[in-house]
């Protein structure tokens, strides 16, 4: 289902969180490094650049992922990357930093789950999770109303769309419940993206991907010509680029 190339399309964009969460984690020298979704793995591999020491692990549930993040990665070493599911995956002895960014909208009740990570930890340990949080924009409103619309419903009405954020009091009250010192905060980024109709070649790249996955080939290019034109429309470009809001909601935990 997942697409490295059209998911990297906007890799700055989407790795400028990445570098503000793990910007509050203050672990000096872990062992044992945790990135849960990895993804691609470009970003795995800074968390090796910044910890040259550590064991670092990436897990993610999509053979095209891991197979992009294994030619990343290079020759075997204290880097690898695993396919699993971020739902059960176990890890081989207590995690010193557990990095998970831009999955858990994925996940149905990943309050629960966030829990059991926190369990996880070392003494001292380190949980950053990152995660949107654009359930009420035009984007999403978008994609739903097309989803449910007589038009598509016979196609699309089985198909799980990703859920976003709670609010960030949610995760500070859940993980301090749990006996973490937390930090939690949001922040709204304002992305200039270039070229033509570009809200779609971005939620291609994520939001959009279980909708292509069920769509038949010969009406892929019908819906996403019905998605482009609504989202010009919320979304008009301006001489410099066209501008996306994008909400994101960081939680950093640590365990005393």
């Amino acid at each position: 289902m997942w697409d490295p190339g059209q998911y990297l399309r906007f890799g700055d964009e989407r790795g400028r969180p990445f570098g503000d969460l793990l910007a509050r984690v203050q672990a000096a020298s872990p062992g044992y490094v945790v990135d849960l979704g990895c993804g691609p793995g470009n970003l795995t591999v800074s968390l090796a650049e910044r910890w040259p020491e550590a064991q670092v692990v990436g897990v993610d549930n999509s053979p095209e992922m891991i197979a992009a993040a294994n030619a990343a990665a290079g020759p075997a070493g204290r880097l690898s990357f695993t396919l699993g599911d971020v739902r059960d995956w176990l890890p081989g002895r207590p995690v010193d930093v557990f990095v998970c960014n831009a999955v858990l909208q994925w996940v149905p009740g990943h309050l629960d789950l966030l829990t059991r990570w926190a369990g996880m930890l070392a003494p001292g340990g380190w949980l950053a999770v990152q995660l949107p949080g654009n359930f009420d924009q035009p984007s999403h409103a978008i994609l739903r109303d097309l989803a449910e619309s007589s038009r598509w419903r016979p196609l699309l009405g089985d198909v799980s769309l990703n859920r976003q954020a709670e609010d960030p009091a949610t995760y500070l009250d859940l993980l301090a419940r749990a006996g973490c010192r937390v930090d939690a905060w949001e922040t709204t980024y304002l992305h200039v993206l270039p070229g033509n109709d570009p809200v779609l070649e971005w939620y291609k790249g994520t939001g959009l991907r279980p909708v292509l996955a069920a769509l038949p080939a010969e009406r892929t290019d019908e819906f996403l010509a019905e998605y482009a034109a609504r989202a010009r429309d919320a979304y008009p470009p301006a001489p410099y680029g066209t501008v996306l809001p994008f909400r994101r909601v960081f939680v950093v935990a640590t365990r005393p």
